[in-house]
């Protein structure tokens, strides 16, 4: 019996768990790779577009770490941080590290101005939106709180725990146009952020920090994901997951990504990895990434040709290639609480967009967008940027002086050339090649979350 108890411990320290796992296949490791690859993405396109916003050079949504910053105008044609921007608010970014002590969050009364404040991890899970719809519109302080810290927080203080180190805050404030840039900018200057420590006391200026010149400040770091090699990726995957811990429902991913050495708070280095887990890993990257890119072929249409993206936005739960998808399309997108981004790829015969053509958008007058916010329409080039035009107008909406028909029915002009001097306040400039659309609905009403109203058919002008 003794002898018996020996060997079992004897097998118990040479064979981790019940047995020593077998040697991982080429294939085995290909599949794995595909699912690692599309778990992995929303956090390493976090991490480029985090070292690019946060390396402390002179540009909008620039800062360092744990301090804001704020886009002054609406983005343009030569803004390419972040793919398919919005030209309704003006943005105010914050990157942030929590992982040593709370950062207590400042925000400004807004006197009734839709705002928000999304704060989203480095999965890019939107895990908290403070703003109209949520806490109000008269501002306040909430102590945003790392996954680990244990403290006490001034009285009657709210606490936001963020369930990794570091993330990213990337708040909109309404904007009705350029005229109203100077008031949203008195409205920018009361955000503050303030660590814990230095709560209460006065606040010195922020010591400024010198810039990295390995960093590319040129390349949008959707792109650079792109380029990543395979070693390069899950290597750059495994360091930022130190800090950043999976989430609770996780389990089942981690489990497949051990076996090919893939390990949560660990290093790792591709070049070591057994042959046949380096190939498979080599060949799941590159098929991973047009995974992720060509998801969009499998969202289904609309029959009037819009893509519904559905509810899982900002919240994806385990749909990792859901979640890499926005962040490849989108990153930063709101819970469908706040906004809802219905995509136009193709007009209503499914043909796809292209500035070659000329296209309406007819709005009955009961099938206005149902928002009660705003609403707008928002072009962008094959890139996903916004593309250059005479008139600056990259988005339209109920903000703008519209010339509704006399039935009180809306019509949008997109096409490249102007539809004419009468039609001009109605149209939105596209590009001379392929294109998509966004439509944006903010706090959108009860038919629109449900699909009770959905987009109109975008109709090809013979």
């Amino acid at each position: 019996m003794k002898s018996l108890l020996a060997l079992m411990a004897m097998a118990t320290i040479l064979l981790p768990g019940a047995a020593r796992a077998a040697p991982v296949s080429e294939g085995e490791a290909y599949a794995v790779g595909l699912e690692a690859y599309a778990y992995a993405y929303p956090m390493v396109l976090m991490e480029v577009t985090r070292r690019v916003a946060t390396n402390a050079r002179e540009g909008r949504l620039r800062a360092p770490m744990n301090q804001f910053s704020h886009m002054r105008r609406y983005p343009d044609a030569t803004f390419r941080d972040v793919v398919r921007p919005n030209a309704d608010t003006l943005y105010s970014s914050l990157w942030y590290d929590v992982g040593n002590e709370p950062l207590i969050l400042t925000l400004p009364d807004t006197a009734g101005r839709y705002h928000v404040v999304p704060i989203m991890d480095m999965w890019t899970e939107v895990f908290a939106t403070l703003g109209t719809r949520t806490t109000g519109n008269d501002g306040g302080t909430v102590a945003l709180v790392g996954p680990r810290w244990q403290g006490t927080l001034p009285k009657g203080m709210r606490m936001v725990r963020s369930p990794t180190d570091m993330g990213w805050i990337i708040g909109r404030i309404q904007t009705n146009g350029a005229d109203d840039y100077d008031h949203v900018h008195t409205l920018q200057a009361r955000y503050a952020a303030t660590p814990l420590s230095a709560w209460g006391k006065p606040q010195a200026a922020a010591a400024p920090a010198k810039a990295d010149p390995s960093v590319d400040m040129t390349t949008p770091p959707v792109e650079q994901v792109a380029a990543l090699a395979p070693d390069a990726f899950f290597a750059l995957f495994a360091e930022t997951m130190k800090r950043n811990p999976p989430h609770a429902t996780d389990i089942a991913i981690l489990l497949r990504m051990e076996k090919v050495g893939l390990e949560a708070g660990r290093s790792f280095d591709l070049g070591k990895a057994e042959p046949a887990v380096q190939r498979g890993l080599a060949r799941a990257a590159a098929d991973g990434y047009r995974r992720i890119v060509e998801r969009r072929r499998s969202v289904p249409l609309s029959r009037d040709g819009w893509v519904a993206l559905g509810n899982a936005l900002g919240v994806y739960g385990n749909d990792y290639l859901q979640r890499a998808f926005i962040g490849y399309a989108g990153l930063g997108a709101l819970p469908p609480e706040e906004a809802i981004y219905p995509m136009a790829p193709v007009d209503g015969d499914g043909k796809p967009l292209n500035g070659a053509a000329r296209y309406v958008l007819h709005f009955d007058k009961e099938r206005i967008p149902p928002a009660d916010a705003f609403w707008s329409l928002t072009m962008y080039g094959a890139d996903q940027f916004f593309a250059a035009n005479p008139l600056g107008r990259f988005a339209i909406g109920d903000r703008d002086k519209l010339n509704f028909n006399a039935d009180g029915s809306l019509d949008l002009y997109i096409q490249t050339d102007s539809p004419g001097t009468d039609k001009e306040a109605n149209w939105l400039p596209a590009p001379a090649g392929p294109f998509t659309m966004n439509l944006r609905l903010y706090l959108p009403r009860r038919e629109a979350l449900e699909g009770r109203w959905t987009p109109p058919p975008v109709k090809r002008v013979p």
